[in-house]
């Protein structure tokens, strides 16, 4: 649900992907919520995710992860993108707690196609090693 990131840092990160007919979450031609919702949650766990790895580690085999959506704390959806659009999205930390083996973390998240806005919404995901 993610095909780029084009920026990440330790509290931020601008991701894009292109919506593909064959995509899970497409319905009638377009991008569903879920879909929208989903794009989101990867769209985040790369921040707090990228901390598990090394940096020169660009295809993510040093190390076993996954994340969950703990919580939605808001969303809405505004728009929903056709088959075809690349959607862009840009997401920024809000809190985040460590411990030794996971990451408990609130992020927000935008996501939009050419400067309309499609999505917002802030979640928390909780990333665990594995």
């Amino acid at each position: 649900m993610v095909d780029n990131m084009l920026n990440v840092l330790s509290e931020s990160v601008d991701t894009n992907f292109k919506i593909k007919k064959d995509c899970l979450f497409v319905a009638n031609g377009k991008l569903s919520e879920a879909g929208l919702i989903e794009n989101a949650a990867q769209t985040c766990s790369a921040i707090v995710g990228k901390s598990y790895f090394e940096e020169d580690d660009i295809e993510g085999k040093g190390n076993n992860v996954i994340g969950f959506i703990s919580a939605i704390k808001s969303v809405a959806i505004y728009k929903l993108p056709n088959v075809g659009q690349v959607i862009n999205s840009k997401a920024n930390l809000i809190s985040r707690f460590d411990s030794d083996s996971y990451s408990i973390c609130t992020i927000k998240c935008t996501i939009e196609n050419d400067k309309t806005l499609l999505a917002e919404c802030v979640m928390n995901l909780l990333i665990q090693e594995v």
